[in-house]
């Protein structure tokens, strides 16, 4: 009779934890019942004012719901996508709305770039500069665009009055009303209300920069550019790919800044995809059809946001 000697326990790979104790498990999953009640205040709002709106929104886009009806929403199955493939209007306006997103997150990014570098160095009346910086952040978008109405005013206007006193203008621009200079114009409104927001995160991922990283370039011969790409660059790149993303969701879900501004015009030059989707359902009723937008734009840009950001995170892994 043979016996067969106990064998030893498999030596644990590298990075692999060690197997818990059943103490030590119940321990694990009352602390996950207890993160999980801590975090119920601030998940039920989120699912009632967010998900279940996007659900509804999504439920609709298959019905023919319209305004003015008395009898209950039909299911529409994919008429509304169909008649969408078509609109040449729509796909007008989600590439204004493309260029505008595109363009105001670029901009704001190289502008709060610089200005953050800027407020990073030990400058006096550092504290006066961040403050002012500020001040677009903290005014509503309706604010800024009376505001930015009255700058751009063709009769009235500072920016007309200014360019004449410099002798670039010989005669009254109006802005807004310009088929080619009115989405350039609206961009510069979005630049200006934007950046603020962009230059607070990167002047916090600036002071997370080592300043030793620095000393020791600056010892090795390493000029202001050659550190700032060697040093700064790699530590800010995850703060830089975070806040584009974010930029590129709201620039491109732009609505009220663009409504006191234009209103979408002229002819159209200025309306981005909520302004058409708005006007689809408050103006014309048609709430399944503006449904059926919503669910198309939030598809595109989750598909062109989800390429963007698996190349930068392979950038970043290189």
């Amino acid at each position: 009779m043979s016996v067969t000697a106990p064998q030893a326990p498999r030596p644990l790979e590298r990075g692999t934890p060690p197997p818990r104790s059943p103490r030590e498990r119940r321990i694990a999953l009352g602390l996950d019942r207890d993160a999980w009640f801590l975090l119920l205040p601030a998940l039920i709002p989120i699912l009632v004012l967010s998900v279940g709106p996007l659900l509804y929104g999504l439920s609709l886009a298959f019905t023919d719901a319209q305004s003015g009806r008395t009898e209950v929403a039909r299911f529409a199955g994919l008429d509304n996508f169909a008649d969408l493939r078509l609109d040449s209007l729509f796909w007008d306006s989600f590439k204004i709305g493309l260029v505008w997103a595109v363009s105001v997150t670029a901009l704001q990014f190289v502008l709060a770039l610089g200005l953050a570098v800027l407020l990073n160095q030990n400058l006096r009346f550092r504290w006066l500069a961040r403050t002012l910086a500020l001040v677009p952040w903290a005014m509503p978008e309706v604010v800024i665009g009376i505001m930015w109405r009255l700058v751009y005013h063709q009769d009235a206007g500072i920016l007309n009055a200014t360019l004449r006193d410099l002798h670039l203008l010989s005669g009254d621009i109006d802005w807004l009303s310009s088929v080619s200079l009115a989405l350039p114009a609206v961009i510069v409104v979005g630049v200006w209300a934007g950046m603020p927001q962009t230059t607070v995160v990167l002047l916090a991922g600036l002071q997370n920069v080592p300043h030793e990283l620095h000393e020791a370039a600056a010892l090795d011969g390493a000029g202001l550019w050659r550190r700032f790409r060697t040093v700064t660059w790699p530590t800010l790149k995850p703060v830089v790919l975070s806040i584009t993303a974010l930029n590129f969701i709201w620039n491109f879900n732009s609505f009220g800044l663009v409504y006191v501004l234009t209103n979408g015009g002229p002819g159209g030059k200025t309306r981005l995809p909520m302004l058409f989707a708005y006007e689809e359902a408050f103006r014309y009723g048609q709430f399944g059809y503006a449904a059926a937008m919503g669910v198309v734009m939030v598809a595109v840009i989750a598909v062109l946001l989800t390429i963007f950001l698996r190349n930068r995170l392979k950038e970043a892994d290189q």
